[in-house]
């Protein structure tokens, strides 16, 4: 039996080589995000109905959940500022630089960045851990009950333990993508779906709502395990040091700043979410959260794919005098995505009441809600090409090492985002779809902005008459799909 390890070893090395394909172009590397982010999706309603099936039998359970998704909210952004802001600025174009010249230099870049990072993110989760119920009650309204406000802080603080494992398997993943190897950075999230399950399933009776917390941080660990083999034999090693004083450290810090600053705009806009909604009350958190994870489905399948995988050409052409073929890759990318997006909005308006009651339509979830639900969809569902659109259009700014103008024109966005949420909330005493409205006209403000200035910074790109006749044909198109689904339909 031993003398056949292996063999086996040999085997399964041989039947995995294909994790490890290098894709060569925006378009392959596309596909296999594509594919790999619809077993995730796949993986992440599956999780969401178990959810639903296991914590919406009683008004109480109800409650919990929604302390479950509202906890979610202060873990995420400390991950998005601290880690995220980092590697979004421009870790990957200064990585490819270094590891053209030098791996190992390369290699030494990542490991300071990363422990840097780390040892700020320890420093927040503390501060997080031990206040995290006052924070809790002062960034919700006041529907959210005292009982719910105890549960999302105990549940914040399991995970915070979650994201030290994120931090570690995104800089894997950024190592990964600038070697152009997408397949495995893309499965990654499959196996934290899979450990939330795993979380529910096994500890739920135990636990109660506690469980889909100590999933999220099995989750979050099989995300990080899942990529670590890959990435040693690209020749990455960990090395605990701490080189404030490298260029390419410097270089990259340089770039923070403003980066973390757009971030922390855009969980400003999440907070503001979780505030407005818990002063409406009668769950209107968990469904606007439901209809916002329906409509980030055709986002991750058709923006998303195609902005990560354009990100390391688009930093390559991005130091051309001329930027012709930067041009080039970009209209190229925005028409893809908006070829494919466009009519997945539509899909998602017409049919959001069979999806909504498909996906989420447990035995135990109201029917009350299915219709609040649809309609909240159907409303943000118009904002899907925009905001997929605008995925391509903000790494081709970092592309460009521009943190600045990203940083403007998300600060707008947010600002109308809270004046208008503000207005339907308070001022017009609107339910959930009040919030819905606010998110798709804020969305279609970002898209306008991030198509001017970047026109201003790669002048005869948008404005353009091959461009823009090719978004009247898809739109059109998108709109008589419309018609003809809708008739036969009612």
């Amino acid at each position: 039996m031993i003398d056949k390890l292996p063999k086996i070893s040999k085997l399964f090395f041989n039947n995995t080589k294909w994790l490890e394909k290098k894709q060569n172009s925006i378009l392959s590397a596309a596909v296999i995000i594509t594919l790999a982010n619809i077993a995730s999706s796949i993986s992440g309603l599956v999780r969401e109905r178990l959810l639903i099936s296991s914590y919406f039998n009683t008004e109480a359970t109800q409650k919990a959940y929604e302390a479950f998704q509202v906890a979610f909210q202060i873990p995420d952004m400390l991950f998005q500022l601290i880690i995220l802001g980092a590697l979004s600025a421009a870790f990957i174009p200064i990585f490819t630089k270094y590891k053209k010249n030098n791996e190992q230099e390369a290699f030494r870049v990542s490991n300071s960045v990363m422990n840097i990072l780390l040892l700020f993110f320890f420093l927040a989760s503390i501060v997080v851990f031990i206040f995290a119920e006052k924070i809790t009650e002062y960034r919700t309204g006041g529907a959210f009950t005292p009982r719910q406000i105890s549960l999302a802080a105990n549940l914040t603080r399991i995970m915070l333990f979650s994201q030290f494992f994120f931090a570690i398997s995104n800089f894997l993943t950024g190592i990964l993508q600038s070697y152009q190897r997408f397949i495995i950075p893309s499965l990654a999230p499959v196996f934290y779906n899979l450990g939330i399950l795993l979380g529910v399933f096994l500890f739920s009776s135990q636990f109660g709502i506690y469980a889909a917390g100590i999933g999220v941080i099995i989750g979050a660990f099989l995300h990080m395990i899942i990529q670590i083999p890959y990435v040693s034999r690209l020749g990455y090693r960990f090395n605990l040091t701490f080189n404030f004083n490298h260029p390419g450290v410097k270089e990259l810090f340089k770039l923070i700043p403003l980066r973390v600053l757009t971030l922390s705009l855009t969980e400003l806009q999440n907070l503001a979410l979780g505030f407005f909604a818990t002063s409406i009350g009668n769950l209107s958190f968990v469904v606007i959260k439901l209809a916002l994870r329906l409509m980030a489905i055709p986002i991750r399948l058709f923006g998303v794919p195609i902005s990560q995988a354009s990100l390391p050409f688009l930093s390559q052409e991005s130091s051309s005098h001329k930027k012709d073929r930067f041009k080039k890759l970009v209209l190229q990318s925005v028409n893809q995505i908006a070829f494919l997006a466009f009519p997945a909005s539509v899909l998602l308006l017409i049919l959001r009441i069979p999806i909504v009651r498909l996906i989420f339509g447990a035995h135990n979830f109201p029917w009350q809600k299915t219709l609040m639900t649809g309609k909240a969809v159907a409303i943000i569902s118009l904002s899907v090409g925009a905001q997929a659109m605008v995925q391509l259009l903000i790494r081709a700014f970092h592309a460009l090492k521009d943190t600045l103008t990203p940083f403007l024109i998300i600060a707008t966005t947010v600002l109308s985002y809270l004046i208008f949420s503000w207005i339907f909330v308070f001022r017009l005493n609107s339910d959930v779809l009040g919030i819905a409205w606010a998110t798709t006209i804020v969305a279609f403000i970002e898209l306008a902005l991030f198509l001017v200035f970047l026109e201003r910074k790669v002048v005869n790109l948008f404005f353009e008459k091959t461009f823009i006749l090719k978004q009247i044909k898809i739109i059109t198109s998108s709109f008589l799909m419309a018609v003809f689904l809708y008739l036969p339909f009612k």
